[in-house]
């Protein structure tokens, strides 16, 4: 009876031992791939093509403040008070043809007889006059104005530099392009237009994107592409047969 109770717990251990080894197995591979999910070195991470290479949310692209809430129609009401407001502007002194000192001058002249109508009437009703509140402009936001355009100007001026330096030729034949179609809408409108269909632009073509943004993100994709292979045909006929300018003289040993 002993020998055969001592063979049972033998066999009883035996088995212990397997299924504690297979458990301990099954945690392993179990660890094994939580950590391969949480490390991301180890999954293959397929980079999604982003038009502008932009890799932030359009939201902040565009500074995420005020600006942003009111191109990408956060706030509808003031997205919408600045569209009509800019049309009516628009229709203003481009279709009625009204002029920007004249409509400065009409309106001071109305504030202006408002007022004093009701300086009158309130002195001759209370036998008082009225307090007419003193207008004053903070000095702040214009500064703040002044100080973002120095830099935005700075900016540009840097990377034009940068551009007639000759470095890169593709941002010089963009640039140009650029310009030159800028230089033709220009001369089919006025300054006043163009800015109108800036603003406009602005209101529209942001909310668009970010509600269609992969579509539109793999067209770019697929046009970027033949692009390329353009301007690859492009350079090996034409750019490649330029002759290149002298090479600098070797630094003296």
């Amino acid at each position: 009876m002993a020998e055969h109770s001592e063979s049972d717990s033998k066999g009883e251990s035996f088995m212990d031992t397997i299924v504690e080894k297979l458990h301990s197995d099954d945690s392993s591979s179990s660890s094994f791939e939580s950590d391969s999910d949480k490390n991301p070195k180890s999954s293959v991470k397929t980079k999604i093509f982003r038009l502008f290479g932009r890799e932030k949310p359009l939201h902040k692209v565009f500074g995420g403040g005020k600006p942003a809430d009111i191109f990408l129609w956060r706030n509808k009401k003031i997205s919408a008070g600045v569209l009509v407001g800019a049309t009516a502007i628009w229709i203003l002194f481009e279709l009625v043809e009204y002029h920007l000192l004249t409509l400065v001058c009409h309106i001071l002249i109305l504030l202006l007889a408002t007022l004093f109508l009701w300086s009158n009437a309130t002195t001759f009703i209370k036998k008082s006059s009225p307090h007419i509140p003193e207008v004053q402009l903070p000095e702040e936001p214009f500064l703040e104005v002044a100080s973002a355009l120095r830099i935005e100007i700075n900016r540009a001026l840097a990377v034009l530099r940068d551009i007639a330096s000759g470095k890169d030729l593709k941002k010089f034949l963009g640039v140009v392009v650029g310009l030159w179609i800028s230089s033709i809408l220009g001369s089919c409108c006025n300054f006043l237009t163009l800015l109108y269909i800036s603003v406009v632009l602005l209101h529209t073509v942001p909310v668009l994107y970010e509600k269609y943004g992969d579509q539109v993100d793999s067209l770019s994709e697929k046009a970027m592409i033949e692009i390329k292979k353009q301007y690859a045909v492009f350079d090996s006929k034409v750019l490649s047969k330029i002759p290149k300018g002298p090479l600098k003289d070797k630094k003296r040993a």
